[in-house]
């Protein structure tokens, strides 16, 4: 018997991992058209829309009969399931699977992530490892449960347009962060997407976004370290990870990286760069 890990199609990781994970699709909505998220559209097509197109995307959570699909291929194959799952806060991905696993019980596990993106990655990441030592379905989720208090998610975002959009700031705020060159800085905190600061410009605002790292607590290196970035041009990522390499001892092997997709692209647009981590 083996123990399948199940997430959302909000999660984000690193490609090395795609095959390791099933996952489980939420759907992509522009206007009248909808898309299977990662199915139908991958990232760079929902950038390319979201970033020409005059109508912004919404996301629907999968069916509970989505998750039982799932769940019925993997139990009857003989193998055992625990479900991570986006925020319940953020989507009603959670009620789905929670309901679908009603009828598997003992078999299948679902977790509330209470966290998004590359926190549901990470989250994932760890569960595999867990896996791989021979851990139960029980016994993960049972730590899941414990160590996604653990998790952290900081971002800066590039630019306010697509958050006034989405009607998370004011035009005229949005108007001003233009002017003033203003990178907001967020954070996945009780759940919730929440604003921190702000920062004048990207180096500032990394430098800031650095430091609630270091007041987060110690980061612990021996679980999953992601580092994400939305859209399709990964430059300041990869700007970010040349500056701050010394986070983690100047070892790329400890992090992974991952391009972000349709939740956290919808408010934030391109060009934000992500991090999530465990902390000690």
């Amino acid at each position: 018997m083996g123990v399948r890990i199940i997430l959302d199609s909000t999660a984000n990781f690193g490609k090395e991992l795609n095959e390791k994970f099933t996952i489980v699709p939420l759907t992509v909505n522009f206007g009248e058209e909808s898309y299977a998220d990662g199915i139908e559209i991958d990232n760079d097509t929902f950038y390319a829309k979201l970033v020409t197109g005059d109508v912004m995307p919404t996301t629907s959570q999968p069916t509970p009969d989505a998750f039982d699909r799932t769940f019925r291929e993997i139990t009857e194959a003989g193998d055992e399931a625990v479900v991570i799952t986006i925020s319940s806060k953020l989507s009603g991905t959670y009620q789905s699977a929670t309901i679908a696993a009603a009828d598997y019980e003992g078999k299948v596990y679902v977790v509330d992530g209470y966290t998004v993106a590359i926190g549901t990655g990470a989250l994932g990441e760890y569960a595999l490892q867990l896996a791989e030592a021979g851990k139960s379905a029980k016994e993960i989720a049972e730590i899941i449960e414990k160590e996604k208090e653990n998790i952290r998610v900081y971002a800066v975002v590039d630019t306010l347009e697509y958050l006034k959009k989405g009607g998370r700031v004011s035009a005229a705020a949005a108007f001003a962060g233009g002017l003033l060159n203003f990178k907001p800085v967020i954070a996945i905190a009780d759940g919730v997407v929440k604003s921190i600061t702000k920062g004048r410009g990207n180096k500032q605002a990394n430098q800031l976004m650095n430091a609630e790292v270091e007041k987060s607590g110690a980061v612990d290196f021996t679980k999953p370290f992601v580092i994400g970035y939305t859209g399709s041009d990964s430059a300041l990522m990869q700007a970010y990870i040349a500056d701050y390499a010394d986070m983690w001892g100047g070892d790329a092997e400890k992090i992974h990286t991952a391009q972000l997709g349709s939740v956290v692209g919808t408010h934030a647009g391109p060009g934000a760069v992500a991090v999530g981590y465990f902390v000690k």
